[in-house]
């Protein structure tokens, strides 16, 4: 199992406290610094303010060196995909070929309305969200010295040049989310990894293996994706550091080991392993307490060389 540190810089964090976390990650051995993609708080001030993911990305893959990058999940409903494309082309040749898009159809209704930016309802979105990973892709595959052309019911490209290409091949796509139509579709056709974010073992293993069938249904072999989750962090060396962390985010111990990877160094091995047995490959850590990097370094110690 590949650890990875997934971050919600919209409840409050300037990019000096993204990029000392993202360093400590790269220093401690995590395999990737991840953020969300959102422009509003989910719950308190949310001071002193959102910052824009691809910006924040473009930054850290030239104030790192090693540690892989990128998004869980960026919002179609933010950018053109064109532009997307771009963006993140760029931020993978500013980072010597680093990154990763995970895309999905947005859902923050509040954070559209707050800033201003259009929110179709849901069939519309995931139309939109389809075309977008068509022409994300497509843009990125197109040969040098070839042009680009889509038409869709959203979004038309005529004779693009499809630059600038990425330094990667093509930046892994990760698709995620509890659907059970159009998600799976989608994961099977154009994802490199299936995310599940917050969901317990009986859901993860059920939706696995929906996306599984949706793979077997285009003659793709499921093997050939890589799986993995997204839990809420809060490890202690002992009850009272559990309890203190758990506090330090709002949320209570027993809660957490119900529905996220708390407790002891010995119980989230434990249940790591439970969720690699699912077929799990990669779970990303949700750091929610972005000064306490003492956390990270408590997991990189005695949980990390338990589970790789």
């Amino acid at each position: 199992m590949e650890l990875r540190i997934f971050t919600e810089p919209q409840q409050g964090a300037t990019y000096d406290d993204l990029l000392a976390v993202a360093r400590a990650s790269e220093r401690l051995g995590f395999g990737a610094f991840f953020r969300s993609d959102h422009y509003l708080t989910m719950g308190g001030d949310g001071l002193p303010g959102p910052t824009d993911a691809w910006t924040t990305l473009a930054g850290l893959a030239r104030d790192t060196s090693t540690i892989r990058l990128g998004t869980l999940m960026t919002s179609a409903t933010f950018r053109h995909p064109g532009v997307l494309a771009i963006q993140v082309a760029q931020v993978d040749q500013m980072s010597g070929g680093r990154v990763e898009l995970g895309l999905g159809a947005g859902w923050f209704t509040e954070e559209h309305t707050a800033y201003g930016i259009p929110f179709p309802d849901t069939r519309e979105r995931f139309d939109r969200y389809a075309e977008q990973l068509e022409i994300v892709t497509g843009l990125w595959g197109t040969p040098v010295g070839e042009t680009y052309s889509f038409a869709g019911d959203h979004y038309t490209l005529t004779d693009s040049p499809a630059l600038p290409k990425p330094t990667q091949e093509k930046p892994p796509v990760l698709i995620g989310g509890r659907g059970k139509r159009r998600t799976p579709a989608l994961a099977a056709r154009f994802a490199d990894e299936f995310n599940l974010p917050f969901v317990d073992e009986q859901e993860t293993r059920e939706q696995f293996d929906r996306v599984s069938a949706a793979c077997e249904k285009i003659d793709r072999d499921p093997a050939t994706m890589t799986w993995s989750n997204a839990l809420v962090l809060c490890v202690g060396q002992d009850e009272t550091e559990v309890a203190r962390r758990a506090a330090s985010i709002g949320r209570e111990a027993d809660e957490l080991r119900a529905n996220g990877l708390a407790g002891t160094p010995e119980e989230v091995v434990e249940k790591i392993e439970r969720f690699a047995a699912l077929g799990s490959k990669r779970l990303y850590l949700q750091v929610l307490d972005l000064a306490d990097l003492d956390h990270l370094a408590l997991v990189a110690e005695q949980v990390m060389p338990h589970v790789r």
